[in-house]
Protein backbone atom coordinates (compact mmCIF):
# COMPACT_ATOMS: atom_id res chain seq x y z
CA UNK A 1 0.00 0.00 0.00
CA UNK A 2 1.39 3.41 -0.96
CA UNK A 3 2.12 5.84 1.89
CA UNK A 4 -0.56 8.44 2.57
CA UNK A 5 0.56 12.00 1.75
CA UNK A 6 0.31 14.29 4.77
CA UNK A 7 0.65 18.01 5.48
CA UNK A 8 1.81 18.61 9.05
CA UNK A 9 0.70 21.94 10.53
CA UNK A 10 2.72 22.33 13.71
CA UNK A 11 3.97 24.72 16.40
CA UNK A 12 6.97 22.59 17.28
CA UNK A 13 7.27 22.33 21.01
CA UNK A 14 8.33 19.20 22.84
CA UNK A 15 5.49 16.82 21.95
CA UNK A 16 5.22 18.25 18.40
CA UNK A 17 8.88 17.37 17.78
CA UNK A 18 8.36 13.82 19.03
CA UNK A 19 5.29 13.61 16.79
CA UNK A 20 7.33 14.83 13.82
CA UNK A 21 10.08 12.31 14.58
CA UNK A 22 7.47 9.54 14.66
CA UNK A 23 6.09 10.72 11.31
CA UNK A 24 9.57 10.87 9.78
CA UNK A 25 10.14 7.26 10.86
CA UNK A 26 6.77 5.95 9.62
CA UNK A 27 6.56 4.29 6.18
CA UNK A 28 2.76 4.62 6.21
CA UNK A 29 3.12 8.38 5.69
CA UNK A 30 4.64 10.63 3.05
CA UNK A 31 5.35 14.07 4.52
CA UNK A 32 4.82 16.39 1.58
CA UNK A 33 4.84 19.65 3.57
CA UNK A 34 5.47 21.03 7.04
CA UNK A 35 3.74 24.30 7.90
CA UNK A 36 5.10 26.01 11.01
CA UNK A 37 3.00 28.35 13.08
CA UNK A 38 2.95 30.18 16.39
CA UNK A 39 1.70 28.37 19.46
CA UNK A 40 4.02 26.66 21.92
CA UNK A 41 6.46 29.43 21.02
CA UNK A 42 6.58 32.15 18.37
CA UNK A 43 6.57 31.33 14.66
CA UNK A 44 10.27 32.14 14.12
CA UNK A 45 11.41 29.81 16.90
CA UNK A 46 9.05 27.14 15.54
CA UNK A 47 10.72 27.42 12.13
CA UNK A 48 14.20 27.02 13.65
CA UNK A 49 13.04 23.96 15.61
CA UNK A 50 12.18 22.15 12.39
CA UNK A 51 15.70 22.84 11.12
CA UNK A 52 17.08 21.53 14.43
CA UNK A 53 15.18 18.27 13.99
CA UNK A 54 16.70 17.69 10.56
CA UNK A 55 20.14 18.86 11.70
CA UNK A 56 20.23 16.38 14.57
CA UNK A 57 19.01 13.55 12.38
CA UNK A 58 21.78 14.40 9.90
CA UNK A 59 24.32 14.22 12.74
CA UNK A 60 22.90 10.88 13.81
CA UNK A 61 23.04 9.35 10.33
CA UNK A 62 26.59 10.62 9.85
CA UNK A 63 27.58 8.42 12.82
CA UNK A 64 25.09 5.61 12.25
CA UNK A 65 24.43 5.46 8.47
CA UNK A 66 22.72 2.07 8.80
CA UNK A 67 19.89 3.72 10.76
CA UNK A 68 18.76 5.96 7.92
CA UNK A 69 16.81 3.14 6.26
CA UNK A 70 14.43 3.25 9.23
CA UNK A 71 13.54 6.90 8.53
CA UNK A 72 11.72 6.78 5.17
CA UNK A 73 10.62 10.43 5.29
CA UNK A 74 14.07 11.89 5.94
CA UNK A 75 15.95 11.67 2.66
CA UNK A 76 13.37 11.43 -0.10
CA UNK A 77 13.62 12.02 -3.84
CA UNK A 78 11.15 14.89 -3.63
CA UNK A 79 12.00 17.24 -0.77
CA UNK A 80 9.48 18.09 1.91
CA UNK A 81 8.24 21.66 1.58
CA UNK A 82 8.85 23.84 4.63
CA UNK A 83 6.49 26.82 4.77
CA UNK A 84 5.47 29.48 7.25
CA UNK A 85 1.91 29.56 8.54
CA UNK A 86 0.07 31.92 10.86
CA UNK A 87 2.04 34.13 13.25
CA UNK A 88 -0.92 34.95 15.48
CA UNK A 89 -4.62 34.20 16.05
CA UNK A 90 -7.48 35.38 13.85
CA UNK A 91 -8.50 37.78 16.62
CA UNK A 92 -7.32 38.77 20.07
CA UNK A 93 -3.91 38.70 21.70
CA UNK A 94 -1.49 35.85 20.93
CA UNK A 95 -0.80 33.30 23.66
CA UNK A 96 2.09 30.85 23.88
CA UNK A 97 2.95 27.87 26.09
CA UNK A 98 6.49 28.94 26.88
CA UNK A 99 5.85 28.21 30.56
CA UNK A 100 5.94 24.53 29.59
CA UNK A 101 8.02 24.39 26.40
CA UNK A 102 10.54 27.13 27.19
CA UNK A 103 11.34 30.28 25.24
CA UNK A 104 12.61 28.33 22.23
CA UNK A 105 9.84 25.73 22.39
CA UNK A 106 12.26 22.93 23.25
CA UNK A 107 12.90 23.34 26.95
CA UNK A 108 15.32 26.25 26.40
CA UNK A 109 17.95 23.99 24.81
CA UNK A 110 19.25 27.09 23.01
CA UNK A 111 20.82 28.20 26.30
CA UNK A 112 20.99 24.93 28.21
CA UNK A 113 22.68 22.88 25.47
CA UNK A 114 24.48 25.27 23.07
CA UNK A 115 26.12 22.35 21.23
CA UNK A 116 22.69 21.65 19.70
CA UNK A 117 22.36 25.13 18.23
CA UNK A 118 22.44 25.53 14.47
CA UNK A 119 25.44 27.08 12.77
CA UNK A 120 24.81 30.53 11.38
CA UNK A 121 25.21 29.30 7.79
CA UNK A 122 22.47 26.72 8.41
CA UNK A 123 20.05 29.52 9.21
CA UNK A 124 20.98 31.60 6.17
CA UNK A 125 21.37 28.93 3.50
CA UNK A 126 18.96 29.02 0.59
CA UNK A 127 19.19 25.29 -0.06
CA UNK A 128 18.71 22.29 2.21
CA UNK A 129 19.42 18.61 1.50
CA UNK A 130 16.02 17.42 2.76
CA UNK A 131 13.75 20.47 2.81
CA UNK A 132 12.43 22.70 0.07
CA UNK A 133 12.26 26.28 1.28
CA UNK A 134 9.55 28.48 -0.18
CA UNK A 135 8.45 32.10 -0.12
CA UNK A 136 4.84 30.98 -0.50
CA UNK A 137 2.64 31.14 2.56
CA UNK A 138 1.64 27.93 4.25
CA UNK A 139 -1.92 28.63 3.15
CA UNK A 140 -0.95 28.72 -0.53
CA UNK A 141 1.31 25.68 -0.19
CA UNK A 142 -1.53 23.64 1.32
CA UNK A 143 -3.98 24.70 -1.38
CA UNK A 144 -1.48 23.98 -4.16
CA UNK A 145 -0.83 20.48 -2.83
CA UNK A 146 -4.48 19.64 -2.25
CA UNK A 147 -5.38 20.79 -5.77
CA UNK A 148 -2.48 18.94 -7.46
CA UNK A 149 -2.76 15.59 -5.65
CA UNK A 150 -5.54 13.07 -6.33
CA UNK A 151 -8.77 14.18 -4.68
CA UNK A 152 -9.25 12.71 -1.23
CA UNK A 153 -5.66 11.50 -0.86
CA UNK A 154 -4.10 14.05 1.52
CA UNK A 155 -4.36 14.07 5.32
CA UNK A 156 -3.92 17.46 6.99
CA UNK A 157 -2.53 16.93 10.52
CA UNK A 158 -3.13 19.96 12.74
CA UNK A 159 -0.92 19.83 15.84
CA UNK A 160 -1.13 23.50 16.83
CA UNK A 161 -3.69 26.31 16.82
CA UNK A 162 -6.18 26.03 13.94
CA UNK A 163 -5.42 29.49 12.56
CA UNK A 164 -3.67 28.36 9.39
CA UNK A 165 -6.28 25.67 8.72
CA UNK A 166 -9.06 28.25 9.06
CA UNK A 167 -7.27 30.48 6.55
CA UNK A 168 -6.74 27.55 4.17
CA UNK A 169 -10.42 26.57 4.31
CA UNK A 170 -11.54 30.15 3.77
CA UNK A 171 -9.23 30.88 0.85
CA UNK A 172 -9.89 27.46 -0.67
CA UNK A 173 -13.52 28.51 -1.17
CA UNK A 174 -14.88 24.97 -1.26
CA UNK A 175 -11.98 23.37 -3.14
CA UNK A 176 -10.18 22.37 0.04
CA UNK A 177 -13.35 20.89 1.54
CA UNK A 178 -14.01 18.88 -1.59
CA UNK A 179 -10.50 17.57 -2.23
CA UNK A 180 -8.96 17.08 1.23
CA UNK A 181 -9.01 13.47 2.34
CA UNK A 182 -9.01 13.96 6.08
CA UNK A 183 -8.14 16.49 8.77
CA UNK A 184 -6.73 15.08 12.01
CA UNK A 185 -6.74 17.70 14.76
CA UNK A 186 -5.19 17.46 18.21
CA UNK A 187 -7.13 19.88 20.35
CA UNK A 188 -9.92 20.60 22.78
CA UNK A 189 -11.31 18.86 25.85
CA UNK A 190 -14.86 17.65 26.28
CA UNK A 191 -15.29 15.74 29.54
CA UNK A 192 -11.94 16.36 31.23
CA UNK A 193 -10.27 19.52 32.57
CA UNK A 194 -8.10 21.68 30.34
CA UNK A 195 -4.31 21.84 30.41
CA UNK A 196 -3.92 25.61 29.94
CA UNK A 197 -6.86 26.80 32.04
CA UNK A 198 -9.24 24.70 34.14
CA UNK A 199 -11.59 24.50 31.16
CA UNK A 200 -9.46 24.83 28.00
CA UNK A 201 -6.84 22.88 26.05
CA UNK A 202 -3.98 25.01 24.73
CA UNK A 203 -4.47 24.76 20.94
CA UNK A 204 -8.13 25.74 21.19
CA UNK A 205 -7.37 28.39 23.81
CA UNK A 206 -4.70 29.94 21.56
CA UNK A 207 -7.23 30.71 18.82
CA UNK A 208 -10.86 29.91 19.63
CA UNK A 209 -11.91 32.11 16.70
CA UNK A 210 -10.19 29.73 14.28
CA UNK A 211 -11.93 26.75 15.91
CA UNK A 212 -15.27 28.54 15.49
CA UNK A 213 -14.45 29.22 11.83
CA UNK A 214 -13.53 25.58 11.12
CA UNK A 215 -16.27 24.05 13.31
CA UNK A 216 -19.17 26.52 13.27
CA UNK A 217 -22.38 25.88 15.25
CA UNK A 218 -24.53 23.08 13.77
CA UNK A 219 -27.35 25.54 13.01
CA UNK A 220 -25.14 27.81 10.88
CA UNK A 221 -23.77 27.38 7.37
CA UNK A 222 -22.06 24.07 6.48
CA UNK A 223 -18.62 23.64 8.02
CA UNK A 224 -15.74 24.60 5.70
CA UNK A 225 -14.31 21.13 6.35
CA UNK A 226 -17.00 18.44 6.09
CA UNK A 227 -17.46 16.91 9.52
CA UNK A 228 -17.06 13.39 8.17
CA UNK A 229 -13.52 14.41 7.20
CA UNK A 230 -12.62 16.12 10.49
CA UNK A 231 -11.26 13.88 13.26
CA UNK A 232 -10.76 15.42 16.69
CA UNK A 233 -8.18 13.92 19.03
CA UNK A 234 -8.86 15.74 22.35
CA UNK A 235 -7.24 15.70 25.76
CA UNK A 236 -9.89 13.17 26.81
CA UNK A 237 -8.01 10.47 24.89
CA UNK A 238 -4.46 11.84 24.58
CA UNK A 239 -3.84 12.14 28.33
CA UNK A 240 -4.29 8.37 28.55
CA UNK A 241 -1.13 7.95 26.45
CA UNK A 242 2.15 8.57 28.23
CA UNK A 243 5.89 8.21 28.00
CA UNK A 244 6.96 7.27 31.55
CA UNK A 245 10.39 8.77 32.21
CA UNK A 246 11.57 5.71 34.15
CA UNK A 247 10.83 3.70 31.00
CA UNK A 248 12.81 6.23 28.93
CA UNK A 249 15.73 5.81 31.33
CA UNK A 250 15.52 2.02 31.21
CA UNK A 251 15.24 1.60 27.46
CA UNK A 252 16.69 4.73 25.85
CA UNK A 253 19.04 6.79 28.03
CA UNK A 254 20.33 5.28 31.30
CA UNK A 255 22.13 8.57 32.00
CA UNK A 256 18.97 10.67 31.78
CA UNK A 257 18.80 13.01 34.81
CA UNK A 258 16.97 11.49 37.79
CA UNK A 259 13.88 13.11 39.31
CA UNK A 260 14.82 15.80 41.76
CA UNK A 261 13.08 18.75 43.43
CA UNK A 262 16.02 20.90 42.32
CA UNK A 263 16.37 22.24 38.76
CA UNK A 264 17.89 19.61 36.50
CA UNK A 265 21.46 20.13 35.40
CA UNK A 266 22.57 20.08 31.76
CA UNK A 267 23.39 16.68 30.31
CA UNK A 268 26.94 15.51 30.63
CA UNK A 269 28.70 16.00 27.31
CA UNK A 270 31.07 13.13 27.97
CA UNK A 271 28.35 10.51 28.40
CA UNK A 272 28.03 8.27 25.35
CA UNK A 273 24.73 8.99 23.65
CA UNK A 274 23.73 8.84 20.01
CA UNK A 275 22.91 12.26 18.52
CA UNK A 276 19.19 11.52 18.38
CA UNK A 277 19.15 10.39 22.04
CA UNK A 278 21.18 13.42 23.12
CA UNK A 279 18.75 15.70 21.28
CA UNK A 280 15.60 14.20 22.77
CA UNK A 281 17.10 13.90 26.26
CA UNK A 282 18.08 17.57 26.10
CA UNK A 283 14.53 18.83 25.71
CA UNK A 284 12.88 16.03 27.69
CA UNK A 285 14.98 16.86 30.75
CA UNK A 286 13.18 20.20 31.02
CA UNK A 287 9.83 18.48 30.36
CA UNK A 288 10.48 16.07 33.23
CA UNK A 289 11.30 19.00 35.48
CA UNK A 290 7.98 20.69 34.66
CA UNK A 291 5.88 17.51 34.85
CA UNK A 292 7.26 16.65 38.29
CA UNK A 293 5.79 19.93 39.53
CA UNK A 294 2.41 18.53 38.46
CA UNK A 295 3.12 15.32 40.37
CA UNK A 296 3.69 13.10 37.31
CA UNK A 297 6.93 11.48 36.15
CA UNK A 298 5.66 11.10 32.60
CA UNK A 299 5.23 13.03 29.38
CA UNK A 300 1.74 13.01 27.91
CA UNK A 301 1.73 12.07 24.23
CA UNK A 302 -0.86 14.52 22.88
CA UNK A 303 0.42 15.28 19.37
CA UNK A 304 2.03 11.86 19.07
CA UNK A 305 -1.42 10.26 19.46
CA UNK A 306 -2.79 12.41 16.61
CA UNK A 307 0.04 11.36 14.27
CA UNK A 308 -0.56 7.75 15.31
CA UNK A 309 -4.20 8.08 14.26
CA UNK A 310 -3.07 9.32 10.83
CA UNK A 311 -0.62 6.44 10.53
CA UNK A 312 -3.25 3.81 11.20
CA UNK A 313 -6.24 5.48 9.53
CA UNK A 314 -5.49 6.83 6.05
CA UNK A 315 -8.24 8.57 4.04
CA UNK A 316 -11.01 6.29 2.82
CA UNK A 317 -13.11 7.73 -0.01
CA UNK A 318 -15.87 5.15 0.39
CA UNK A 319 -16.16 5.38 4.18
CA UNK A 320 -14.39 8.47 5.61
CA UNK A 321 -15.11 7.50 9.22
CA UNK A 322 -13.97 3.90 8.96
CA UNK A 323 -11.26 3.17 11.50
CA UNK A 324 -8.70 0.46 11.98
CA UNK A 325 -8.92 -2.24 14.61
CA UNK A 326 -8.92 -0.89 18.15
CA UNK A 327 -10.00 2.64 17.20
CA UNK A 328 -13.40 4.15 17.88
CA UNK A 329 -15.06 7.44 16.96
CA UNK A 330 -18.10 9.06 18.55
CA UNK A 331 -19.82 12.15 17.17
CA UNK A 332 -20.04 15.04 19.64
CA UNK A 333 -21.80 18.38 19.28
CA UNK A 334 -20.28 21.43 20.92
CA UNK A 335 -19.56 25.11 20.48
CA UNK A 336 -16.43 26.96 21.52
CA UNK A 337 -16.34 29.93 23.87
CA UNK A 338 -14.35 32.76 22.28
CA UNK A 339 -14.72 35.75 24.56
CA UNK A 340 -15.46 34.46 28.04
CA UNK A 341 -13.58 36.18 30.84
CA UNK A 342 -12.65 32.81 32.38
CA UNK A 343 -13.77 30.32 29.73
CA UNK A 344 -11.89 31.23 26.54
CA UNK A 345 -11.37 28.03 24.51
CA UNK A 346 -13.90 25.99 26.49
CA UNK A 347 -16.03 23.53 24.52
CA UNK A 348 -19.65 24.10 25.52
CA UNK A 349 -21.82 20.99 25.40
CA UNK A 350 -25.56 20.77 25.98
CA UNK A 351 -25.46 18.26 28.83
CA UNK A 352 -29.19 18.18 29.58
CA UNK A 353 -29.39 14.73 28.03
CA UNK A 354 -25.74 13.91 27.36
CA UNK A 355 -24.40 10.51 28.34
CA UNK A 356 -21.02 12.13 28.92
CA UNK A 357 -22.28 14.24 31.81
CA UNK A 358 -22.14 13.80 35.57
CA UNK A 359 -24.61 14.82 38.22
CA UNK A 360 -24.02 18.42 39.29
CA UNK A 361 -21.16 18.57 41.78
CA UNK A 362 -20.18 14.92 41.34
CA UNK A 363 -16.56 13.87 41.86
CA UNK A 364 -15.72 12.55 38.40
CA UNK A 365 -12.78 10.43 39.49
CA UNK A 366 -14.89 8.79 42.20
CA UNK A 367 -17.79 8.14 39.82
CA UNK A 368 -15.52 6.58 37.23
CA UNK A 369 -13.75 4.41 39.80
CA UNK A 370 -17.10 3.11 41.05
CA UNK A 371 -18.30 2.38 37.51
CA UNK A 372 -15.11 0.44 36.78
CA UNK A 373 -15.40 -1.47 40.07
CA UNK A 374 -18.93 -2.52 39.17
CA UNK A 375 -17.92 -3.23 35.58
CA UNK A 376 -20.83 -0.99 34.55
CA UNK A 377 -21.71 -0.68 30.89
CA UNK A 378 -22.25 2.90 29.73
CA UNK A 379 -23.24 4.50 26.47
CA UNK A 380 -20.45 7.05 26.57
CA UNK A 381 -17.18 7.54 28.36
CA UNK A 382 -19.06 8.14 31.62
CA UNK A 383 -22.56 7.51 32.91
CA UNK A 384 -24.88 10.48 33.26
CA UNK A 385 -26.94 10.82 36.44
CA UNK A 386 -27.99 14.38 35.70
CA UNK A 387 -31.58 15.48 35.10
CA UNK A 388 -32.38 18.15 32.52
CA UNK A 389 -32.12 21.53 34.19
CA UNK A 390 -35.28 23.61 34.33
CA UNK A 391 -34.46 26.98 32.80
CA UNK A 392 -36.89 29.89 32.79
CA UNK A 393 -37.30 31.58 29.39
CA UNK A 394 -39.75 34.17 28.15
CA UNK A 395 -41.30 32.01 25.44
CA UNK A 396 -41.34 28.34 24.56
CA UNK A 397 -39.63 29.09 21.25
CA UNK A 398 -36.55 30.29 23.16
CA UNK A 399 -36.04 26.93 24.82
CA UNK A 400 -33.73 24.38 23.23
CA UNK A 401 -35.06 20.84 23.35
CA UNK A 402 -32.63 18.55 25.15
CA UNK A 403 -31.09 16.17 22.63
CA UNK A 404 -28.62 13.34 22.60
CA UNK A 405 -25.32 14.85 21.55
CA UNK A 406 -23.35 11.65 21.21
CA UNK A 407 -23.58 8.73 18.86
CA UNK A 408 -22.17 7.16 15.72
CA UNK A 409 -24.24 9.28 13.38
CA UNK A 410 -25.64 12.78 13.18
CA UNK A 411 -24.07 16.18 12.76
CA UNK A 412 -21.48 16.08 15.52
CA UNK A 413 -17.72 16.20 15.19
CA UNK A 414 -16.12 12.72 15.05
CA UNK A 415 -14.05 12.40 18.23
CA UNK A 416 -11.55 9.65 18.99
CA UNK A 417 -12.76 7.85 22.11
CA UNK A 418 -10.72 4.65 21.92
CA UNK A 419 -7.30 3.63 20.60
CA UNK A 420 -5.48 0.30 20.57
CA UNK A 421 -3.94 1.40 23.89
CA UNK A 422 -1.22 3.50 25.45
CA UNK A 423 1.17 0.56 25.66
CA UNK A 424 0.87 0.00 21.92
CA UNK A 425 1.70 3.63 21.14
CA UNK A 426 4.60 3.67 23.59
CA UNK A 427 6.08 0.55 22.01
CA UNK A 428 5.71 2.04 18.51
CA UNK A 429 7.31 5.34 19.57
CA UNK A 430 10.20 3.58 21.30
CA UNK A 431 10.87 1.35 18.32
CA UNK A 432 10.63 3.91 15.53
CA UNK A 433 12.30 6.92 17.15
CA UNK A 434 14.90 5.29 19.39
CA UNK A 435 15.21 1.82 17.86
CA UNK A 436 14.14 -0.03 21.02
CA UNK A 437 13.35 -3.62 20.03
CA UNK A 438 14.05 -2.90 16.37
CA UNK A 439 15.85 -5.54 14.36
CA UNK A 440 18.77 -4.25 12.33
Amino acid sequence: MSPAPVIIDTDPGVDDVLALLLALASPELEIIAIIVTYGNTDADASYVNILKVYDNLSRHFAQYPEDQKHWPNFAVLKKTILARGAVGPLAGEPHTAQYFHGRDGLGDITNRYPSLNLHKDALSQSDHPQLQFTEKSGVDVALDLVSSHPSGSITYIALGPLTTLAQVAQKGDGMFAERIGKVVCMGGNLDVPGNTTPVAEFNFFADPYAVHAVLPPPSSAPAPVPLEKFILVPLDITTQHELPFPSYVQHVDPSFPPPTPEPLQPLEEGVKRSPIVYFTSAFLSRTREVMLKFGKDVMELHDIAAVWYAIENPPNLNDPLKTGEGWELVRREFQIERTGELTRGMLIIDRRNDSGAYAPGANRARVQAELERLNAQTKGAFESTALPAQVEVETESQADSPSNHTGSSGNGVPVVTRTPGGDVLLKLLMKRVWGVGRSS
